[in-house]
Formats: C-alpha cells, structure tokens, sequence
C-alpha cells in the first residue's frame, strides 16, 4: 500500500513538473528567433526540463509503477530536442544542433512513440492512439530537418522512409482521418530531397579551411587589416517563392545559404560529436529510460574555430515583418560588424503568375543562340520590387528598393536573388551613411534545352553556395559523374577560386567596399564564388546580353571580369574535363577579345 501510494504521488509530482515546463516552453517557443540578449525564457524551460528529467531518472520505477507511459518521456525528450534547435537558431552554435540530433536519435531509436501508438491502437485508446501518432508524425519531421543540417545522408533516407511508411500505416488504422496534410509534406520531401541529393558525395556546403582557404593568399588579404575592416556577425535569411522547393518551414535556398555562412566542423569536434550521437542510439526497450545527458552538448566546443555569425532565418515573411527585423538585428550591430541580407523572392505576384512563368525554347529560339535561354515575360509595371505575398496584389505585399535604404546607415551585404534583381541597383549611391555591396542575380535563368532550370532551387543561389553542382546542373550534367573525374574538377575549380581570389585581393583600384569585408572569409568566398558563376554564364551563352548576366555594385575590377584571360582558362580547363565544353563559348568570346 505504501508502495502504491508512493508511486502515485511520484507521478502526480511528475505530471505537475510537466504542466510547469510545458508552460514554459510555450513561453520560449513564442520568443523570435533573432535579436541580440539573453532569452530567459529559453533558460527558464531548459531549468524546468531538467528538473523533470533528474526525477524520471532517480525514481524511474515509482513512476514506471504510478502509471508513467512511454509517450511520456519521449514527449519530454522532443521538447528537450526542440529547445536545442532552438537555441542552435538563435545562436548557430553547432553543439546545439548535436544536442538536438543526440535526443531525437535517441526517442527514436527507443521507440517511446511509436511503442506507444502500437498499445493504445484498438478498443477506446483508438483516439488516444491517433493523438500519439501525430506526434510520432511530428517528431520525425522534426528529425529530418536537424539530420539533414547535420548531413546524416544515411539517417535522412531512414527517416524519410520510415515517415513515408508511418502515414501510410496511419490511414490504414484510421481511414476516417483526412490525412491530406501530410501527403503534402510528403510530396515537399519528396522534392527537397531529389534537389539537395542532385548530385550525391558532394562536400559540405559549409567553409572548411582545408577547401576554402588559401595559405597563398594569406599575405595579400593581410594587407586589408591596416584599413577598417567589417566582420560578419549577423544575417537575414528568407525565400518566398510561389511552389518553390521546402520542407516545413524550410525552403531550399535559405537552407543551403544557412549552411554557406557557418564553419564546417574541425576534426576533433567531429569525432566528439559521433561519439555523442552513437551513444544517444543505445536501445532502451525496457522502460522510459533516462541515459541522456540533459547537458551533453556543453561537453563539446570547438575552440579551433571562431563563432559562426547568427542568422534570422524568416520563412514567407510580410513585408512588414522583414523590414521589423532588419531594424531589430541593425540595432544590435557593433561597429565593426557587417549585415548580410539574403533576399531570394519572385517579382511577380500570383495575378501575373503566367508571366513568371518561363517561356519555352521555342518561344525563345533565336539564330545567334545555339543554346536557349528562359526569359520571363516583362511588365513594366511590375518590375520594380519583389514579392512577397501568397495570394493578389497590392503595395503591402511589395518590397521597393526604397524599403532597404533606411537600413544603409549600417554596413550592408545584399544578395538579391529575383527576377527583378536590378531594380536594387537603385540602392547603389543612395545609401545612408554607409555604401552598400550588392550581389544581384540575373533576370534571366540559364539552362540547357530540355532541363528545368528551377528544379534545384535558384540558379544564382546555387552558385554562391555550391558552385560545382550548380555548373553540372546549368551544362545539363544530370547523370552520375565517375569519381575521378568528379575528383579531378574539384581539383581544378578549387586551383580557379585560389587564383581568382588572388587577383582579385591583389588588384589596383579595388574600391573600398569590397576591400573591407575581404578579409571575413565568408564573405570573401560569396565574392569569389560570384566571379566565377559570372564567368561561367558569360560563357555560357554566345551574344552579350545584359539579363542573363549577374551584376554586382559597386564594380568589381577589371582584372577579374568574365572576358579577362585569367578568368576564362580555368573555365575552360573545368569544363573541358567534364566534357562539356562544346556547350559553352569559348572561342566565340575569344575572337571578341582579339578585336
């Protein structure tokens, strides 16, 4: 009797502890994921979590005896995991994103949800069990989504089937449940995954010292120090495009540029974090188990390594919403500090879809071009801005040029990835206080006849963040490429980006904007990354035509223009060793030289 009352009481206590945190996690939950200062609340609910984890480990079995079911713990340890993420958002620290990994894998490896469900499935625990199952939906979702920040190739496939078999076994059970929701997420990953895996055994998107950066240039880069010189501490990432490629509240572009701003792991890091997640997948069938480290992640940092800059990442913002948190992180900037913008929208609103819509080869075919381009039907009305909105038309949904200016009384790095990218050339010598660096992407995207330019994401993007596979997918390279010729160019595209970055930090007249962000190494690599896909597409087409082409403001020298020799042989080399040169136009723009 006294067990029992004992048991009862452990779990009322639990039960209680439980409520207390869910409060609070609701709390940190609607706290923005930007913006400098300490998020108490976050502290809060991690301080609640931790409270509750400590009494399910030290009277497990009273709890176990009071009534505690499976679902329980594995709904602690899901919150447990989203607190990680959430902090690895705000802050970009890569030990979070491993203590979220660390306790998803663990929930799943356990089957705290899925055991749950299987129990409660018949009789009248059916609703119950339907409830369990959404979370089970849920949670791997959530899985997917740190696994593929993580580049667990293996575990992504896993849980991408596993999530694919679980709403199928769903329907099945409860064929009176619309399950219409998750056949659409299904449908995203779908797409997400055949666009992020294109081209399989590709490196990590994120700056690794031993790829991106080039002793033999150290010197020259040097010699910006003894001027001011801007680091990159935060950045503004959104897309909104009309069916472009996601999953959940992830769309492809800002998820390769999130990884394009953060630094890749150095070993020892590595192999304390795969110790960490190994010992996270110890199966546990007996009971709601407690073997998690509440406080894992502190156990790992890399010191080898500087802080990765912090990111708001917006997903299908308002207009009003994104000009609100560019003044909330311009505000929190230090005066050595740069903000980098990231803008990846359409400039056609959902009235004038079919004129975004690219023309087909044939509505485009012209004598001079072996090689058809797409082009999007122009309004003269509707060029101006971008947009961002689901549905109609209207100044609110409109970002103008003119919306951005205020914010040019800090230092600016924009990316503008649009259609109607050149409209923000308007922000070049009208800036504020401080000029601007503009990265704007072609109006038009390139492609080979048959292929379909979108279906990795934004063409320019792509280039920024992965350079290789987005010249296999613009030269029509959709079939796997053997792995020593895969090897052999990457070989050749890392000797062209050392050398562009050469020239380019040692050439005379380089004005002042650029030369003061040089020296951040993610910056400087979006540079040299930008010169060689304006290279690439220069040469990609025969007749010079200005759309097809990215600008950047203000101009970058001479020196490392598309038709500079220099610029051109490396390409050339590439291309040539994937056996594509004959779909570029390389003596074509060299008998334009020799005139």
């Amino acid at each position: 009797m006294a067990d029992g009352e004992a048991s009862s009481g452990a779990y009322r206590e639990f039960k209680a502890l439980t409520e207390a945190a869910d409060r609070k996690f609701a709390r940190a939950r609607d706290v923005p994921l930007y913006g400098g200062g300490v998020d108490h609340h976050s502290r809060k609910a991690f301080k609640a979590y931790t409270r509750l984890w400590r009494l399910q480990q030290e009277r497990r079995r009273e709890l176990v005896a009071g009534g505690l079911r499976r679902w329980e713990i594995g709904e602690v340890a899901s919150r447990i995991g989203q607190l990680y993420y959430a902090r690895y958002l705000r802050t970009a620290e890569p030990r979070s994103l491993v203590g979220a990994y660390v306790f998803y894998e663990a929930i799943y490896s356990r089957g705290y949800f899925a055991a749950a469900a299987q129990v409660v499935v018949g009789g009248g625990y059916r609703h119950q069990g339907l409830l369990i199952r959404y979370k089970e939906l849920r949670f791997i979702a959530r899985f997917l989504v740190v696994a593929m920040l993580m580049r667990r190739a293996e575990a992504v496939d896993h849980l991408a089937s596993r999530l694919r078999s679980l709403v199928e076994e769903t329907k099945s059970a409860y064929p009176k449940t619309n399950f219409k929701e998750w056949k659409q997420v299904l449908q995203e990953l779908g797409r997400f995954l055949k666009a992020d895996g294109a081209y399989k055994g590709s490196r990590s998107l994120r700056y690794d010292n031993l790829f991106d950066s080039f002793p033999s240039n150290l010197a020259p880069i040097a010699r910006f120090h003894s001027k001011r010189v801007l680091k990159l501490k935060e950045a503004v990432l959104t897309s909104y495009h009309r069916n472009e490629v996601k999953f959940t509240e992830l769309t492809l572009d800002t998820f390769r540029m999130l990884q394009c701003l953060e630094w890749e792991p150095t070993g020892s890091y590595q192999i304390a974090a795969k110790e960490l997640t190994e010992n996270g997948t110890i199966s546990d069938q007996s009971g709601p188990s407690g073997l998690i480290d509440i406080h894992l992640s502190s156990e790992i940092s890399d010191g080898n390594l500087p802080a990765n800059p912090q990111k708001a990442i917006i997903y299908h913002p308002t207009v009003s919403h994104l000009l609100a948190v560019l003044a909330t992180v311009c505000e929190e900037l230090s005066q050595d500090s740069i903000l980098l913008v990231y803008l990846s929208a359409s400039g056609f609103s959902e009235q004038n879809i079919t004129s975004q819509k690219y023309a087909s080869s044939s509505s485009y075919a012209r004598a001079t071009s072996v090689y058809p381009i797409d082009k999007p039907n122009s309004n003269g009305n509707s060029d101006n801005h971008l947009w961002l909105g689901p549905r109609g038309s209207g100044g609110p949904n409109n970002l103008y040029p003119e919306d951005l200016i205020p914010f040019t009384r800090y230092p600016l790095f924009l990316v503008i990835d649009s259609e109607n990218s050149h409209a923000f050339k308007a922000i070049h010598n009208a800036e504020k206080g401080e000029p601007a660096a503009l990265l704007l992407s072609p109006r038009i995207a390139s492609a080979m006849p048959g292929v379909e330019s979108t279906s990795n994401g934004s063409q320019f993007t792509y280039f920024l963040t992965a350079p290789m596979q987005a010249f296999c997918q613009l030269a029509g390279i959709t079939s796997d490429i053997d792995s020593d010729t895969y090897a052999n160019a990457e070989i050749i595209l890392f000797s062209a980006l050392e050398q562009y970055e050469g020239i380019l930090c040692t050439s005379v007249g380089l004005n002042n904007v650029w030369g003061q962000i040089l020296p951040d190494p993610f910056l400087r690599r979006l540079i040299v990354r930008f010169i060689f896909c304006r290279a690439v597409i220069f040469y990609f087409h025969p007749e010079e035509n200005g759309e097809h082409i990215p600008i950047c403001l203000p101009s970058l020298p001479e020196s490392v223009a598309p038709n500079a020799e220099a610029i051109m042989a490396p390409i050339l080399e590439f291309a040539e060793n994937l056996v594509v040169s004959d779909r570029f136009h390389f003596r074509h723009s060299v008998h334009n030289n020799k005139k």
